[in-house]
């Protein structure tokens, strides 16, 4: 048996019209839309008097095993528009028949039947629904038709299927340590983070332990680009909207951006990129080839529109924080200025512990700005500056940005998920676009290169991702509390808060929980907040000068002096 990707996702595609016709013959109401494969497995989506119950998933999984067990064959049949719509009309198949309808006249169409299900589907398709062994329908939501929250609310069920039950079985495993991992479900119980209805959707709240944690993270950026000849700046949330005229984001990019807000009789859009503001720095005074590099950083508040149906946790957001940076250059500096970008995005990486990479160069776009030549000669500078570091890459067809194709970095978590961080883009267009430059050697004046890159890409997914990669239980150098002192009883407070100024004194973030509770409770709390240690002090403690020490991985690690345990803990900090 064949297990290529295409194989598999022909297998799924095939699942996903076994369970629209077991939907269809538990639900004869129902108005199927589309259902395609995904990486994972695949989905349709439903128009339905109520939405399904987890029941209803069982009652569905019952119908297609038994659709499966039929073997029907999934046949093929070319048809014309005309009667394509002619049969969906006689079917009742209103989002079939839009679809059809917004097709052009001239390109072929078919539909595939399996027993007395029809579907109007390109396909491919497996042979007979008996090749499907291994599946599991895994859950519902609501989706608005084409996303769009002005059409009809569809109910979409996701499903997944394989080849063999191993390997269904191994997904489920792997599925429910993604569960246990959910940086929504831990962000609510270490209260880390929060979203609000009343502020609204995508817009994120961060609790005092997530800002210190935020705070860390952002404290080591800075540093790190310090150390590396990067300047900090700091621009505007808005601008006006002749800058985003100017900078293309409104020809190419408005259906990303907030809409405009009016002042005094001026067009203000929330930024939704801080390119424009880096370049009007460096218009700000003349510029000569004696200053380039000029490598600027920011970690700037941006705002995109996205959909509310897409909108995920820290992941997918309205408001974000990147951590962005443009590096002015000459042409001659470029190449090596993108090489030191990829040498800094591994080096924070693998300070946040990850060291699993796919890398990929993503080309330009359907639609894009710059003459073909200058798109030419920046794939080709990118290229060059991984292939000189020897790092393997993929090419992603189309997948640059308007201004300039780009390097995506993309890590992979502990439990082996991609997730995208790290774009370094060679920009050759803004730059033109508001003519800035720079006097040369030969007194004349010539045109810089930029290139933006953003290394974790932006503090909300960056964050999430962290969450999800430690299971919350983030190492000893990220923790929020890294200690927390328990005292055995009132008696034992005041020598809890003499180590708690001697731990806090070394540098250590530290907490004291004086309530009037059992130390064992007050341990197993310790434990679901992953605090890396907690230090039970009492009598014996307290005459000794100790710490009774317990770990979040190690468990009871017995009495210590507090300068030992302090040795030991600075040891574990890392980076």
């Amino acid at each position: 048996m064949l297990k290529k990707d295409d194989d598999l996702s022909k297998l799924r595609h095939s699942a996903a019209h076994v369970m629209a016709q077991a939907v269809k013959h538990l639900f004869p109401d129902a108005k199927v839309t589309i259902g395609p494969p995904t990486a994972d497995g695949f989905y349709y989506d439903f128009d339905v008097a109520r939405p399904f119950t987890p029941e209803d998933l069982e009652q569905i999984e019952h119908e297609m095993s038994r659709n499966i067990q039929a073997d029907y064959p999934f046949e093929r049949r070319p048809i014309t528009k005309p009667e394509a719509l002619d049969l969906f009309q006689r079917m009742d198949e209103p989002y079939k028949v839009q679809m059809i309808r917004e097709t052009p006249d001239d390109e072929p169409m078919s539909v595939y039947q399996q027993g007395d299900f029809v579907d109007w589907c390109r396909g491919p398709h497996v042979d007979s629904t008996g090749k499907i062994r291994a599946f599991k329908l895994l859950s519902v939501a609501g989706a608005y038709w084409r996303g769009n929250e002005k059409n009809a609310m569809l109910q979409r069920i996701y499903g997944t299927a394989f080849f063999t039950q191993e390997e269904l079985d191994d997904f489920m495993q792997r599925l429910a340590e993604a569960e246990k991992r959910d940086h929504r479900k831990l962000g609510r119980e270490l209260d880390l983070f929060s979203i609000s209805e009343d502020v609204g959707p995508g817009l994120i709240l961060w609790h005092p332990k997530g800002g210190r944690l935020r705070t860390i993270i952002e404290d080591f950026w800075r540093k790190a680009h310090y150390e590396r000849g990067y300047d900090l700046v700091y621009t505007p949330h808005i601008g006006r909207s002749k800058l985003w005229q100017t900078s293309g984001h409104l020809e190419f990019y408005a259906d990303g951006m907030f809409a405009p807000m009016e002042v005094e009789g001026q067009e203000y859009y929330p930024k939704p990129m801080s390119c424009p503001f880096h370049i009007q720095i460096f218009k700000s005074r003349q510029r000569s080839y004696r200053d380039l590099p000029l490598r600027w950083g920011e970690l700037g508040t941006v705002y995109r529109y996205e959909r509310s149906g897409v909108l995920h946790g820290l992941t997918r957001v309205r408001g974000f924080t990147q951590d962005d940076a443009h590096i002015f250059c000459t042409p001659e500096q470029v190449e090596e200025e993108i090489r030191q970008a990829l040498d800094f995005a591994l080096f924070m990486l693998r300070s946040f512990g990850f060291d699993n990479y796919q890398f990929y160069l993503s080309t330009q776009p359907e639609k894009f700005s710059g003459a073909q030549e200058q798109w030419d000669t920046a794939q080709q500078a990118l290229r060059r500056a991984m292939e000189s570091r020897e790092i393997q890459y993929e090419v992603d067809e189309g997948g640059g940005v308007f201004y300039g194709p780009k390097i995506d970095v993309k890590i992979k978590d502990a439990i082996g998920r991609e997730w995208q961080c790290t774009t370094i883009h060679f920009d050759f267009n803004l730059p033109e676009k508001f003519d800035i430059y720079f006097t040369g050697s030969d007194g004349a004046q010539h045109r810089p290169y930029m290139v933006h890159r953003a290394l974790l890409g932006s503090m909300e997914r960056f964050f999430g991702v962290l969450i999800e990669h430690y299971g919350g239980a983030f190492p000893l150098w990220l923790a929020p509390v890294q200690m927390l002192v328990l005292p055995i009883a009132d008696r034992h407070h005041e020598y809890a808060r003499q180590v708690e100024a001697r731990l806090e004194a070394a540098g250590f973030r530290v907490e004291v929980d004086t309530r009037n509770e059992k130390v064992g409770y007050k341990i197993r709390e310790a434990q679901t907040q992953k605090i890396p240690y907690m230090l039970v002090v009492g009598d014996k403690e307290a005459e000794a000068g100790a710490v009774s020490v317990r770990s979040r991985e190690g468990g009871d690690q017995g009495a210590q002096p507090v300068d030992a345990f302090l040795a030991a803990a600075r040891a574990e900090l890392t980076p």
